[in-house]
C-alpha cells in the first residue's frame, strides 16, 4: 500500500476537512457547506470550521469566496499534487475477448465518467492530458497485480514493445482484451499473467490494432463492513 506523506503544518483535523472537501466534491460536483464539514468531522461550531478553512487557505490548500454560499476551491497544493480527470472509456476484458459494438472500439463509453488522478503518480513521462481510463473485467491480468474491477489508465498508441501491457481490438473477431503483448516470428501472442489461462495466438494476416499502453493501474479497495 501506498502512503501519503502529510504536507508540512497540516494536523488530522485539516487533513480530514481536505479529504472530505475532496470526495464531497467528487460525488456531488459541487463543494460542501460549513455545516456539512463540521458535522462529518465531527466539529460542533461552525466559527471553528471557518478556523480550520482559513488555515488551510493560508497555507495555499484551499481558495475561498466569503461573498457565496459553498463558495471554496481545492488547489494544486495538496498532498498528492495537481490533480487531472481521465475520461473513463467503458470496459477492458482480462480473460476471454469480449465483443464490442460495431461502432465503437470500447463499450458503453459516456463523455462524463472520468478518473480524478495526480499527477505526481504518474511516470514522469507520463503527463499529457490525452491519457484514458477503462475498468477492468475478469482475471486473466492478476499476477500482474490487475484485478477485477481495477481501473488500468492507458496512453493511446498503435505500438507496442515485447512485454508491454496493452488493450488490444482483434478487428476480424470485433473483440477487445488486455493482455501483455509479444511479437513473434509469424505471429502475436497475447499473454495473460494467470497460469490457469493460455495465451491468445493472432496470426500477422489477421487484423489486430493495438488502442493503448497501460501506464498505471487504480487498485479496488474492499470496503470491510
Amino acid at each position: 500500500m501506498m502512503m501519503v506523506r502529510k504536507s508540512k503544518g497540516l494536523g488530522e483535523r485539516h487533513q480530514k476537512i481536505l479529504d472530505f472537501i475532496a470526495s464531497y466534491q467528487r460525488e456531488h460536483k459541487h463543494p460542501p457547506s460549513i455545516r456539512e464539514i463540521g458535522v462529518h468531522c465531527d466539529i460542533s461550531s461552525t466559527s471553528v470550521v471557518n478556523y480550520y478553512l482559513d488555515q488551510l487557505e493560508k497555507n495555499g490548500h484551499l481558495e475561498r469566496d466569503r461573498k457565496i454560499s459553498r463558495g471554496m476551491r481545492l488547489t494544486g497544493n495538496t498532498p498528492l499534487g495537481d490533480m487531472f480527470r481521465v475520461p473513463l472509456a467503458g470496459v477492458i476484458q482480462a480473460g476471454e475477448p469480449i465483443q464490442v459494438p460495431t461502432n465503437s472500439d470500447f463499450p458503453s463509453f459516456t463523455a462524463d465518467d472520468s478518473v480524478e488522478i495526480a499527477t505526481s503518480l504518474l511516470p514522469s513521462k507520463e503527463k499529457g492530458k490525452e491519457l484514458f481510463a477503462l475498468k477492468v473485467q475478469g482475471e486473466s491480468m492478476i499476477d500482474a497485480m490487475v484485478n477485477d474491477g481495477d481501473i488500468v489508465i492507458l496512453k493511446p498508441t498503435q505500438e507496442a514493445r515485447n512485454g508491454d501491457m496493452v488493450a488490444v481490438w482483434l478487428n476480424d473477431r470485433n473483440e477487445t482484451t488486455l493482455k501483455f503483448f509479444f511479437k513473434e516470428k509469424d505471429r502475436f501472442r497475447l499473454q495473460p499473467a494467470n497460469p490457469t489461462m493460455e495465451p491468445i495466438f493472432i496470426n500477422k494476416n489477421e487484423a489486430l490494432e493495438i488502442k493503448g499502453k497501460v501506464v498505471m493501474v487504480i487498485r479496488k479497495v474492499e470496503r470491510l463492513n
